[in-house]
């Protein structure tokens, strides 16, 4: 009956005055019309409310829930969710929560935000604990339970994580049918979106406990959550077990130890190193110690830099002519340029070995003097990556001689301390001795400054007491040069350990006088809360609040690598917060860049977050914009990200020009003009900027580094700030923090060769030899090739041009080079054309006309 009076009334009237009849019945019957018409009459319903909530309130009316569940609808369409919320609760049972209404949706959501919430609250709090309400706990069990009944897995792991409910996450990864899947999507839900570090681990416990009660466990996922929580006793455990069983399980464990690695965890690793070591062998199982053995050159990381320095070495395909082609167009008194361009050939042949041209040009290297003899010597480190088996062996000539009186240079001495850091980056146990007693002996600042770089990197993230010590005396000098190195290589030592030796470090920058060293210090202080989310606030907040600028800029890195890779919204806000309002530019330069730490595991929100500051009035605040895209989108080739740096490539400010310039080639690593056209329009861009003889000089630099890192490590490399297994790599990511304070210290620049990983698919077999294997690819070969060398230039002979050049034979120059490139991009050359090109070069001149005729044939 009262459905049919629905149709036919049009107004609420009627059954709200029967409300005030003394029969329950009436009442009743008007309650269960008002139910079913609320969302018709709602405006007139509500001033009756007070009427319906008495009902509700009075003991005897044996309808209440149903009084509570009309006021909590009226609630609702008022927009009044809090108290909807309220009603529905009261209205028990009758709440229904499979009901497939927007009102259900909007208040299950609303009762998961609060009991989520409360959860939240609940877990900080500790004596004085408030009790949830029960009747919001049973509407999100029964929801939970809902879920699982449905086969609805992922969104009851959801909630239950987003509730703090481990019990039930248990529940419903053990009810659904497929563990396996159900447990690495909970592993990167905590990664993506547990926001509290301290939560996480205690998420990836529980599912270390589940994984570990399966009959089959994955201990790849399980050893992934173990070096998260930094437990190397169970993952040492699981790797000697694996190791004693059978070759199938030793396979395994190496594979188990090559993830591991890629994660470059240096302390983590060498703890289960020698976790291993004090494992007992069974004397007569040869098999067994070589087994052994070969897992602890796995994770000592040598045998996959082995690996890789084969690869890079073989596969090398950097293009010397470019090199040759800025060399010549950089004047040789422009000091910058010059060590641009010594960078830009260390960055090409970053982990290559292939020093051709330094050899090859000596007495035009031998013209760097003080610090650009420094970076000159330390871009061998960087070419050298990783060859540790002759690293000492090969920076020898520049290493301070012990006894020597009056040695070579500081400068080279300093840079082959530093050097020696860079090819032992996070694997320096053979070289730390080395390294600490050359820091002991020497009282020249320049040295001191080499070795505390070279101890930072080869002790990186280790804690180790006496290292520490040893750096810190460097500090209390008080030499503005040495200082600065000192503050880094304390926080590269220190690295996320949230030591409190980091309070220590705070006091000297506010003791010191020196700029340099207050800089240091800061970008020090930062590294060392790397990754402690959550628990870097106070620090961060000190530092945000302090006085000096260089500090408060100290503040926007730690907050950068405390939250990096989490797109943490509260970090998010207070970067961008700082980004528009302090008043130094500095900080509001660093401010900006550091969205693109927090932010490199979500690289297509970037561009859009920056949008709006890459136009800002101010041109720091658009460099800043600019390396943030660089950063974040790193390697991804990603078309926003192109799209917002291409305006700022010809900025009218020279160091956004620069800035744009570095970033843009950052983005299209290892990304080719069949994916995207608009990386040969760069390319060509670099070269005119380089080419122009009224070209800024910062904006040269610019060009300069990124033609060498567009081709880094001999064009297999790219910069991944994310192992495979969505960790984030330390070392690649600290390698970026320290890459960015360039814009104060140039040696700085070759720290970027941390964040580059080789791109190799590279397999082997169980006695970890490289077989010969094949593979399929369904993408089009195009997308992977390299580009094609580029053609020698006319006339680039040896002879000294003469200076006086008519504009119109630069233009004829420019047209030939030009054609010589489009015709030469259809046409693969290979590097033998190439060298004989070189040789012949008196014939340059007819060069382009030969092309077309081949172009023709072709």
């Amino acid at each position: 009956a009262a459905m049919a009076a629905v149709a036919t009334v049009s107004s609420a009237g009627g059954i709200l005055a029967m409300l005030h009849e003394p029969a329950e019945e009436l009442k009743l019957h008007a309650l269960a019309s008002l139910n079913s018409v609320v969302h018709l009459f709602y405006p007139e319903i509500s001033t009756s409310i007070p009427t319906i909530e008495s009902l509700y309130e009075d003991e005897e009316f044996d309808q209440r829930q149903l009084a509570a569940l009309v006021v909590s609808k009226v609630f609702y369409y008022l927009g009044e969710l809090n108290d909807a919320l309220l009603y529905a609760l009261g209205a028990g049972p009758l709440f229904d929560v499979s009901e497939d209404s927007d009102y259900a949706h909007a208040l299950l959501a609303k009762a998961l935000d609060e009991y989520a919430s409360f959860k939240t609250r609940a877990s900080k709090a500790t004596e004085e604990e408030e009790n949830v309400d029960p009747r919001l706990e049973a509407i999100v069990e029964r929801m939970l339970e809902k879920c699982v009944l449905d086969g609805k897995y992922q969104q009851a792991m959801g909630m239950a994580v987003e509730c703090r409910r481990l019990d039930k996450l248990e529940e419903a990864i053990v009810r659904c049918d497929n563990i396996h899947g159900a447990l690495s999507y909970c592993i990167n839900l905590s990664h993506q979106y547990v926001s509290h570090r301290e939560y996480r681990c205690e998420v990836l416990r529980c599912l270390v406990k589940i994984y570990q009660t399966l009959p089959h466990p994955d201990f790849l996922s399980i050893c992934q959550c173990l070096m998260f929580l930094g437990e190397p006793e169970t993952v040492a455990n699981i790797l000697d077990t694996l190791i004693s069983g059978s070759k199938d399980d030793a396979l395994l464990a190496y594979q188990i130890a090559f993830d591991l690695v890629e994660n470059e965890n240096q302390a983590f690793l060498l703890n289960v190193r020698n976790r291993l070591d004090s494992q007992t062998l069974d004397p007569n199982e040869a098999a067994h110690a070589d087994k052994l053995a070969k897992l602890k050159g796995i994770l000592s990381g040598e045998k996959s830099i082995q690996l890789t320095l084969q690869f890079l070495y073989s596969h090398n395909r950097s293009d010397l002519l470019i090199l040759k082609t800025i060399k010549q167009a950089v004047e040789m008194r422009n000091s910058v340029c010059h060590s641009a361009t010594i960078c830009s050939n260390a960055i090409m042949h970053a982990g290559t070995t292939v020093d051709t041209f330094l050899r090859e040009n000596l007495e035009w290297l031998s013209r760097a003097t003080n610090w650009a003899k420094f970076s000159a010597t330390a871009g061998l480190g960087v070419i050298h990556r990783g060859h540790l088996q002759q690293g000492r062996a090969l920076m020898a000539p520049y290493l301070p001689q012990s006894g020597a009186v009056g040695g070579g240079s500081p400068y080279s001495e300093g840079g082959a301390l530093y050097a020696l850091g860079l090819i032992h980056a996070n694997h320096g146990e053979g070289i730390k001795q080395f390294l600490r007693e050359s820091l002991r002996n020497t009282s020249a600042e320049v040295i001191q400054h080499g070795a505390c770089l070279g101890l930072g990197l080869a002790s990186l993230g280790t804690a180790d007491e006496e290292v520490f010590e040893d750096i810190k005396n460097v500090l209390y000098t008080d030499s503005a040069v040495a200082g600065e190195a000192a503050g880094i290589g304390m926080g590269l030592l220190m690295v996320g350990t949230a030591s409190e030796k980091a309070a220590e470090m705070l006091a000297y920058a506010h003791d010191t006088q020196h700029e340099k060293i207050i800089r240091g210090l800061a970008l020090g202080i930062a590294l060392t809360v790397y990754g402690r989310e959550e628990e870097a606030d106070t620090l961060i907040e000190q530092m945000t609040r302090d006085q000096d600028p260089i500090l408060r800029y100290g503040g926007m890195y730690a907050l950068a690598l405390a939250y990096r890779g989490t797109a943490n919204n509260k970090a998010i806000h207070q970067l961008l917060h700082f980004a528009v309002s302090d008043v130094s530019d500095d900080v509001r330069r660093t401010a900006v860049m550091g969205l693109g730490f927090v932010l490199y595991n979500e690289p297509e929100q970037t561009p859009r977050i920056v949008s709006l500051l890459s136009e800002s009035y101010n041109p720091h605040v658009r460099y800043g914009a600019a390396l943030a895209v660089g950063i974040s989108c790193a390697g991804t080739g990603l078309s926003d990200a192109i799209s917002l740096l291409e305006p700022l490539t010809s900025d009218v400010v020279d160091f956004v020009r620069q800035g744009a310039l570095i970033a843009m080639a950052m983005v299209m690593i290892q990304t080719n003009e069949s994916f995207d056209s608009r990386v040969g329009t760069f390319r060509r861009q670099l070269e005119k900027i380089i080419l122009d003889k009224h070209e800024d000089t910062m904006s040269k630099m610019g060009a300069i580094l990124a033609s060498g890192i567009l081709d880094a490590g001999g064009r297999n490399v790219t910069i991944k700030l994310l192992s495979r297994n969505k960790h984030d790599k330390l070392t690649a990511v600290i390698g970026l923090a320290v890459f960015t304070q360039f814009w104060y210290w140039y040696p700085l620049l070759y720290f970027i060769s941390l964040a580059f990983s080789p791109t190799a698919i590279i397999g082997l077999n169980s006695n970890l030899e490289v077989p010969k294997f094949e593979f399929l690819s369904h993408a089009k070969p195009s997308l992977f090739e390299y580009p094609k060398p580029t053609t020698q230039q006319t006339t680039t002979s040896a002879v000294k041009l003469p200076t006086a050049i008519l504009s119109t034979y630069a233009k004829a120059k420019s047209r030939a080079k030009k054609d010589a490139e489009s015709k030469a991009a259809n046409q693969e050359k290979t590097a033998e054309a190439e060298s004989k090109a070189n040789q012949e070069k008196s014939t340059a001149e007819s060069k382009p006309s030969q092309e077309k005729s081949t172009d023709a044939e072709s």
